[in-house]
């Protein structure tokens, strides 16, 4: 199993989900988190003043799936939350050793 691990932008979050979705990837679990990468931020204009925002809003996704999947999944995720711009986001896989129900008692390690 692996957990895949997807930073986007807040605003391609529906996109993402629903393309996930409409592939059978049902569970996930949703942060709100603030990062950079390597443009250091960005530069905002404010009545008149430049304000340096070095960390911006993004949204995290977290997934575990089955091995065979995980190419699938980036695609869709690369699909769905590509703008074309700085800021896109990034794709993180890790590998997951077993995960415990809790209501069901159930072990899974594969």
């Amino acid at each position: 199993m692996k957990r895949v691990n997807a930073i986007i932008r807040p605003e391609k979050l529906e996109d993402v989900k629903e393309s996930l979705e409409e592939k059978g990837f049902f569970a996930m679990t949703i942060y709100d988190v603030k990062g950079r990468g390597a443009q250091k931020g960005i530069c905002l204009q404010f009545r008149g003043k430049q304000t340096l925002v070095d960390m911006i809003p993004k949204v995290e996704i977290g997934i575990v799936i089955k091995d065979d999947e995980v190419r699938e999944v980036i695609d869709i995720i690369r699909k769905a939350g590509r703008t074309g711009k700085f800021g896109d986001g990034k794709i993180f896989i890790s590998p997951v050793e077993m995960v415990a129900g809790i209501r069901t008692d159930e072990i899974i390690t594969e």
